[in-house]
């Protein structure tokens, strides 16, 4: 497997560009951030460079996030708004050499009719796989559980698929996140093995309180081993909250790097 550090979240101690440095010194090769829009894409790009470093992922613009919003993707009237998140996304992704980029799905407001927030994610996907496939990226969508994310619709991996097929651009794919999915389905390998067509990245964390995958009820070097045998050779995106100092903690990964 090949591990990418989430900056959102692991080596929070340093300032973000610092951060980019601070995954290179502890081993990783590659990193992922929920939102590079806090800080130019030339910086970004340099702290990148200085430090051999794949960014292997980001998410479109949210919306008002501090408001509550988790994606604008399914709200209806927002279109132009998403579009013109797509627009900045995909210059940020040129500018880092970023090929992947998450679309949140959004939390339908109260009283929008469900068939109406799936009607207007299917079109906003349309728009954006579109955009990100002349650019020559990849578009991801996350079933996200709904006790983390109360209310958000893209909540399983029965429906990222639905859409998927929905949508039919061949460059929308599952982005499956392992603690999501333990969370909203278990059966973890099986939905591994299950989705394995469809799987462009893959994102772990402890389960159930979203710390170092070393500790919990989820056994991921045997889940590594599944996903190995299904092919898989995209990054694992590393998106949990250490319990203490970020380089404390990874005591996981050199283990299985012996």
């Amino acid at each position: 497997m090949r591990f990418a550090a989430n900056l959102t979240m692991m080596f929070t101690e340093h300032p973000f560009l610092d951060r980019f440095g601070a995954a290179a010194a502890a081993g990783f090769d590659a990193v992922e951030v929920l939102f590079p829009y806090e800080a130019p894409a030339g910086a970004v790009a340099a702290a990148l460079r200085a430090h051999g470093l794949t960014q292997a992922l980001f998410n479109l613009p949210p919306g008002d996030w501090a408001a509550g919003e988790r994606g604008i993707a399914c709200l209806p009237g927002r279109e132009a708004e998403f579009r013109d998140g797509v627009a900045a996304a995909i210059g940020y992704a040129r500018a880092l050499g970023n090929r992947r980029l998450h679309c949140m799905s959004g939390i339908p407001a109260p009283g929008t009719d469900r068939a109406t927030a799936l009607d207007t994610y299917a079109g906003n996907l349309r728009v954006a796989a579109a955009a990100c496939a002349e650019a020559g990226l990849t578009l991801l969508v996350e079933p996200i559980n709904n006790r983390d994310m109360p209310g958000y619709l893209m909540n399983s991996t029965a429906l990222a698929r639905a859409m998927i097929e929905r949508v039919g651009a061949p460059n929308l794919k599952l982005q499956l996140d392992l603690y999501h999915c333990q969370i909203s389905e278990g059966d973890l390998a099986t939905r591994i093995r299950a989705n394995a067509d469809i799987t462009g990245h893959v994102q772990v964390a402890g389960v159930p309180d979203r710390h170092e995958p070393d500790q919990g009820e989820v056994n991921y070097p045997y889940l590594f081993g599944v996903l190995a045998a299904t092919g898989y050779d995209g990054f694992v995106g590393c998106e949990y909250r250490p319990r203490g100092r970020t380089e404390d903690g990874l005591g996981w990964l050199a283990s299985l790097r012996r």
